[in-house]
């Protein structure tokens, strides 16, 4: 048996692409995407005519709305590839805005539905700063579950937690680069990225709660390996093939994890969370960073679009 049959056996494994191959191949309960993905794949000379087929037949010339009609499209495939969910990004330029990214929640939904695939199979991802956990905390109140992605510390992961939010997604990896680039991890040291993920799911249980956590952004196996046993994690392609390769066991660490670790709740008002948040350089950092890189990826489709169009 391999490792990643293994590692199904504890955790739910995520396809962390939007490449339907590597999904057919790995075979995991779930999908994911963000704009990075999608753009890499609309490049992929597997999937240029899919690409070109959903931008000719669409039924105008807006490239917001063939941009939503592109990245629904995408999603709709992915449901027909995975018996789970499929995870659909909100634009990063709305990070900052509650009321439209509820708009733009509400349409991408309605786009699904509108060719034939349910609310229940999509989750609605949005960026964990205030205004998106306020947008999901609604969101979530009408029957649309949501992934709060690029999360990066514990006052997020408590804030979503407070707001009923489905599933967070915690970047492992990226917290492990932050540490790299400013000189504070060295060989031997135990990975911060895990480390904060460790503690997110001792929270949760300590104070019991239902939301869901989905370890993202691996940089390697160990990283993996280390938080086998976690609800969900969602894996790239290259990993999901050593760990089909690997024969290896596989053990749940997680269970064994300490639930007891804390005095109270974080206070996560507002005042608080804007504050706890900006103090903490490394995830204030990483999450300017990355809706400003998942922002220029949504700009590459608009400008794939726009070439489409007029050429």
């Amino acid at each position: 048996m391999s490792k990643l049959d293994e590692l199904k056996k504890h955790t739910i494994v995520v396809a962390d692409t939007g490449d339907f191959e590597a999904i057919a191949q790995y075979k995991p309960q779930d999908s994911t995407t963000n704009p990075s993905l999608i753009f890499a794949a609309a490049q992929m000379p597997a999937y240029k005519d899919f690409t070109q087929k959903v931008m000719a037949s669409s039924a105008t010339q807006d490239i917001e709305e063939i941009l939503d009609e592109l990245i629904v499209s995408f999603g709709v495939e992915l449901t027909k590839r995975v018996p789970g969910y499929v995870s659909t990004e909100v634009d990063a330029s709305l990070s900052f805005d509650t009321e439209r990214t509820v708009e733009k929640a509400r349409k991408l939904i309605k786009l699904y539905e509108s060719k034939g695939v349910s609310a229940e199979r999509i989750l609605i991802k949005i960026a964990a700063t205030w205004e998106g956990i306020q947008a999901a905390k609604i969101l979530e109140k009408e029957g649309i579950k949501c992934n709060l992605t690029l999360l990066f510390s514990l006052v997020q992961a408590a804030a979503c937690a407070e707001a009923g939010v489905f599933l967070i997604s915690p970047f492992v990896g990226r917290i492990l680069d932050w540490y790299k680039k400013n000189n504070l991890y060295k060989a031997g040291d135990f990975d911060p990225g895990v480390l904060s993920v460790q503690k997110i799911y001792s929270y949760y249980k300590q104070f019991d709660y239902s939301t869901l956590i989905m370890g993202a952004s691996f940089r390697s196996i160990e990283e993996i390996e280390e938080l086998c046993g976690l609800d969900r994690l969602t894996i790239a392609p290259k990993f999901l093939d050593i760990l089909q390769k690997d024969t290896n066991p596989i053990a749940n660490k997680i269970s064994a994890l300490p639930t007891h670790l804390f005095n109270k709740k974080l206070d996560i008002s507002e005042q608080s969370f804007r504050y706890l948040l900006n103090k903490d350089a490394m995830a204030y950092e990483k999450l300017g960073e990355g809706i400003r890189l998942f922002h220029q990826d949504t700009q590459k489709l608009r400008q794939l679009i726009k070439v489409s169009l007029y050429n």
